[in-house]
């Protein structure tokens, strides 16, 4: 068999690139069905669903990216061959439909496990790719505006790819069935046939123009929502009035991160308020006050968000915002903010030590503290740490300016 294509046949290199996409694709589709459903299924911190979840997904990654680099050099050497013309190609309107489909295909071999690998690189989460080019992309922000930008492309892609899948195979049956050409046979190893492709053959211009605008309205519904989340910003709320001794937040950043399955997994707070008195005074040991209020829902924790806001963890639905309140004291040349956290209702005392930088009616403050989910009752099924760490490291990072009448 010729290895390389002719205007009557397919050769060896492009059929070998053919099925061995197909054996990737067909593998990874299922695999990320089932581990989506389990994702969905794990509420009370059964430690054997996370385990096989995150196999589940790991495989489906890495499997995604074989499939993307392998349908990436099927298209190049696609480039580089003359493509044996359609047997039907006098049916215009068939030939015409199946030529979109063909470029929709193709788009969403690309498309479906790129628009995944960005989302992994974006996020974190407790699947790692088992792949040698490592979790990270070039150009790609740890972002959550990307990343949801990159689910929304991921799941339209992915549907696209299914459905021009059905409709490749539907074709391919209906000319071997129904047709009784040789359409089939011509793709498959090591198969002979005699049919020849129609002297009229149609346009590639058309066809492919309509799967272009198909692919840039999927891209245009993923990139919105990010568009529109940078413009908004993540401050969070501001506050509508400065008395005299009380600062403002203008902007700021409330961050988590714990280990889950080995793996660092960061989220962030996107609303969330803080009410601070503060006057710095060197005689006295406490310098003011700081009451924040978080909602519980803004948090976004990678692929895990759905998961933590369930019953066993923070199950925002019945306890929809936590509560820190401290006094804020002098710890030398910085600070601490010794109070309390509720979390489910559940509070914990806390001491948060932070660096706070003063001027001109503007401060900057950054601080972090660690505390145990097992206080909160956050995450109790999952008793081992190696599976969910124990210990939450809390970041916070904010610029806020004084209340006018403050000299």
């Amino acid at each position: 068999m010729p290895s390389r294509n002719s205007a009557t046949h397919y050769g060896s290199v492009t059929k070998t690139f053919h099925w061995l996409t197909a054996l990737l694709i067909l593998s990874a589709i299922p695999l990320g069905l089932i581990a989506t459903n389990l994702a969905h299924r794990i509420e009370a911190g059964d430690s054997t669903l996370i385990a096989q979840a995150t196999l589940l997904f790991s495989i489906h990654k890495t499997i995604g990216i074989a499939a993307f680099f392998t349908a990436l050099a099927r298209i190049l050497w696609a480039i580089t061959q003359p493509h044996p013309g359609l047997l039907n190609g006098e049916r215009k309107t068939e030939a015409m439909l199946a030529s979109t489909v063909h470029w929709l295909l193709y788009g969403a071999m690309l498309v479906t496990p790129l628009s995944g690998w960005v989302h992994h690189a974006a996020t974190t989460g407790f699947a790692p790719i088992w792949w040698p080019l490592g979790q990270s992309l070039p150009f790609v922000p740890q972002s959550t505006a990307v990343a949801e930008a990159a689910t929304t492309v991921h799941f339209l892609a992915s549907r696209v790819l299914m459905a021009t899948i059905l409709l490749h195979v539907a074709g391919a049956l209906k000319h071997h069935l129904i047709d009784r050409d040789d359409t089939l046979r011509r793709m498959w190893p090591r198969a002979s046939f005699t049919a020849k492709p129609g002297t009229h053959q149609p346009g590639r211009a058309m066809p492919l123009i309509a799967a272009s605008v198909i692919w840039l309205g999927i891209l245009g519904a993923g990139a919105a929502p990010a568009l529109i989340s940078l413009t908004e910003g993540t401050a969070p709320r501001s506050q509508t009035a400065a008395a005299p001794g009380q600062w403002q937040v203008e902007d700021g950043t409330l961050a988590l991160s714990i280990r889950q399955m080995g793996n660092e997994v960061a989220g962030r707070f996107e609303d969330w308020s803080a009410e601070i008195t503060f006057a710095d005074d060197p005689d006295q040991q406490t310098n003011g006050t700081v009451r924040v209020e978080v909602i519980i829902a803004s948090l976004t924790l990678g692929s895990v968000t759905g998961q933590a806001m369930g019953g066993d963890f923070f199950d925002e639905a019945t306890h929809p915002r936590a509560v820190f309140e401290a006094d804020i004291l002098r710890d030398g040349d910085s600070y601490v903010a010794d109070g309390t956290l509720s979390i489910k209702d559940n509070t914990v005392p806390v001491r948060l030590p932070f660096d706070l930088l003063i001027e001109n009616g503007r401060a900057e403050m950054t601080g972090a503290l660690s505390v145990d989910r097992r206080d909160f009752e956050i995450g109790a099924g999952v008793t081992e740490e190696g599976t969910l760490g124990f210990g939450v490291t809390i970041s916070v990072a904010l610029t806020a300016r004084q209340g006018e009448d403050v000299e």
